[in-house]
């Protein structure tokens, strides 16, 4: 792991500004489902092997040769789902590989990350049981590029049958009696691109097949997501949402019955510059760190624009949208290899995080779930580990902050006026106005949980938020921040970056008032009285 460090830059003195907001407490809206807090875990680099999994003969402490540090960690965030194989791995992965005993399973080339021999160790039953440990939901890709679908449905049968089936007896003969529940259920990963190169028609049909023959077993009820777009690729989501039929706004079911399917995903990553040359994790200026944020900022504007397109053909949203991949992505870090996708985590992927969930709480009414890439040793990290080391992320701490906010019901978050903003650049040099403040509010519980963000790198924030309709008790809050943007956690220093109280914190009046310092993230927490 590097401890490369951001060069200093000349900061300006401090000049604070101020920003006004209203939230309207007895106005609560859609449910957060707990899903957008979700995680990815693909065979790229040491997010399985590695991160996941060490093999029972490992000196590291494990289950099954699962990490149980790993666990333990995880579980502290609530994790609610973990999608795997893939990614790109996932249209080039078959299933009856992965399962039987280990030392019989065959070898593949993992021909898009790294090309690397494959071993298939960890496969189905090691995935369901990490699942189990973790206490999360596994959302499964099915192999469309190069699989078939025969292959898909047999592998719904293998993981969700209970009685003597083919795949069921096939089950049992592998170890495993009792069938698994398995809700989610990926139709493909990106096949505009490395999942077959196809065009948004093309998928579409073959989403529909791969939907119909994914079968619901006894009381196993599949929720299938179709392959969505990249990026603002609207059009594409308007393909699918025709291929579902025109059922969607006369109370008949979706498509044949309860198949094709019941969601649709999309890709964004937070790009700061060209893809040949996307800027280091660690070694960047100011003018990059807004670049990032002016990428980051992205994801409301192509969140609504995928809802209004599905809006448009599903008015009653009973089509989910899924953003199941999401995350920085920068240049690898030196000297590793460049198929591994190994880069550092700093506050700047921190803020990064804090931004996108505000997004998806905005727009819960829509957004069902989130994965974000990846979760061990892979672009926006969790966690890092080298050998017994385990480091604890600054984006792993947004993830945790957050977590009161899961199965919440929103709450509408309006500014007086406009966001504080500072001049950037975007990833194509264009100018353009960086609204610097970002903030969310959600109810549960008997409790009120706000997020707060502040993007400008040099000057701190006063922040007004009138908490309307209800009567609140004490604020208690932590700040997530550090002298440098490219703050960053390491075995020598682990908790670099990592929450502290956030004092200062007053309720007057019905309005909390805090400062937020430069590049920070915060939540407050406020008990209803009744």
């Amino acid at each position: 792991m590097t401890t490369q460090t951001t060069p200093a830059a000349s900061a300006p003195t401090p000049a604070t500004t101020a920003v006004r907001a209203v939230v309207d407490v007895d106005l609560p809206g859609a449910v957060i489902s707990r899903h957008v807090y979700g995680h990815f875990a693909e065979h790229l680099g040491r997010c399985i092997y590695g991160g996941f999994f060490v093999g029972e003969d490992s000196d590291i402490p494990n289950a099954g040769g699962i990490r149980l540090d790993v666990v333990e960690a995880l579980r502290a965030l609530d994790i609610p789902n973990l999608r795997w194989p893939g990614g790109c791995f996932a249209d080039e992965y078959h299933w009856r590989d992965g399962v039987g005993p280990r030392e019989q399973r065959p070898r593949m080339v993992n021909s898009h990350w790294g090309d690397v021999v494959e071993d298939n160790s960890f496969g189905t039953h090691e995935f369901m049981a990490l699942c189990e440990m973790l206490g999360a939901e596994p959302y499964v890709s099915a192999n469309v590029g190069s699989g078939t679908v025969r292959e898909a449905s047999e592998w719904v049968e293998y993981l969700t049958r209970a009685d003597d089936s083919p795949m069921a007896a096939l089950r049992r003969a592998n170890g495993r009696d009792e069938p698994w529940k398995v809700r989610f259920w990926g139709l493909g990963n990106e096949p505009w691109g490395c999942g077959g190169g196809m065009h948004a028609e093309a998928y579409a049909d073959l989403a529909r097949t791969f939907g119909v023959y994914s079968r619901d077993h006894g009381d196993n009820q599949l929720y299938r997501i179709a392959a969505g777009a990249s990026d603002a690729d609207y059009r594409w989501t308007q393909v699918l949402m025709k291929a579902l039929g025109r059922t969607l706004g006369s109370g008949e079911v979706l498509g044949h019955g309860n198949s094709t399917f019941q969601a649709i995903s999309f890709h964004y990553y937070t790009v700061p510059g060209p893809w040949e040359s996307k800027g280091s994790a660690t070694a960047f200026d100011t003018d990059e760190y807004y670049r990032t944020m002016v990428a980051a900022r992205r994801i409301e504007e192509i969140l609504a624009g995928h809802a209004a397109v599905m809006d448009a053909y599903d008015p009653g949203r009973r089509v989910g949208l899924v953003l199941d991949e999401w995350g920085t992505w920068f240049d690898v870090e030196p000297g590793t290899n460049p198929g591994f996708l190994f880069q550092q985590n700093t506050l700047r992927d921190a803020l990064v995080a804090g931004v996108h969930f505000d997004a998806f709480h905005h727009h819960a009414d829509r957004l069902v779930m989130a994965n974000i890439a990846q979760t061990i040793n892979v672009l926006q990290a969790m966690i890092l580990t080298d050998g017994e080391a385990l480091v604890l992320t600054p984006s792993y701490h947004v993830f945790e902050m957050n977590k009161g906010h899961q199965d919440a019901r929103s709450l509408p978050l309006a500014l007086r006026a406009a966001s504080p903003a500072v001049g950037a650049t975007d990833a194509t040099g264009r100018r353009t106005e960086l609204a610097t403040f970002s903030a969310s509010a959600s109810t549960r519980d008997g409790r009120v949980l706000v997020s707060l963000t502040n993007l400008d790198a040099d000057n701190p924030l006063d922040v007004e938020v009138d908490l309307r309709g209800a009567r609140l008790g004490e604020p208690t809050g932590r700040i997530l921040t550090a002298p440098a943007l490219a703050a960053h956690n390491t075995p020598a220093e682990p908790a670099a970056v990592a929450p502290q109280p956030f004092a200062g914190l007053r309720l007057e009046g019905g309005v909390l008032r805090a400062q937020l310092p430069a590049h920070s993230f915060a939540t407050v927490e406020l008990p209803l009285l009744g």
